[in-house]
């Protein structure tokens, strides 16, 4: 499948996958089948040993396309089917044979909080932002995404509130690896690559 959402540029043994669906990177359907095809293929390919994932512009994933989701259910089943499709393709990512970076460059909401927590080591810009904003909408879901990073009692507050975290607070309670300046954040994160990507596959 041609690639449109999707960018991947590999070198060194490094794939950099740029999320880049304008404005906010929100996630339609062939947006997760993209994600699917791209961190699948890594399984079988011999010049990635690592991955770093980014957004393009000003924010990592806002999550969900919320607009697309009001014509998934068409017939009986197709909201169970959207469900797990939601869910694997996270698992490709969680799942994926080499290990994969999040460099947040911006807000990472709702599934694209989903897509951070899948990735095995997480930096972000210091104007990242993190949260669940479901609740807002009538929605929910993440629950088993966050009880894998934070405790059941933080967890659940940032499920049942919505209230965004900071990358800082996530920095200073132990969720992600590295906090700073957005204009070194790649940097930061291919220093790593580079690293990983030294070691025997």
């Amino acid at each position: 499948m041609p690639l449109e959402y999707i960018k991947v540029e590999v070198a060194d043994h490094i794939a950099t996958v740029v999320m880049d669906r304008p404005p906010v990177n929100a996630q339609n359907a062939q947006f997760r089948n993209e994600i699917m095809e791209v961190f699948d293929s890594f399984n079988d390919r011999e010049d990635v040993r690592v991955a770093v994932l980014t957004g393009a512009g000003k924010i990592f994933c806002a999550g969900a396309d919320i607009k697309e989701r009001s014509g998934i259910i068409r017939a009986p089943g197709d909201y169970a089917r959207h469900n797990r499709t939601a869910r694997e393709y996270a698992n490709c990512i969680r799942e994926c044979a080499v290990p994969v970076i999040a460099a947040v460059n911006g807000a990472a909401l709702g599934a694209g909080f989903g897509l951070v927590a899948a990735c095995d080591i997480m930096l972000a810009s210091d104007n990242a932002v993190f949260g669940m904003p479901e609740i807002d909408v009538g929605l929910a879901g993440g629950a088993a995404m966050l009880s894998h990073l934070v405790g059941k009692s933080r967890g659940r507050r940032i499920l049942f509130t919505g209230d965004r975290i900071s990358a800082q607070e996530m920095y200073r309670i132990g969720v992600i690896e590295w906090c700073g300046p957005r204009e070194v954040l790649m940097d930061e994160a291919l220093k790593l690559a580079r690293t990983i990507a030294s070691k025997s596959p």
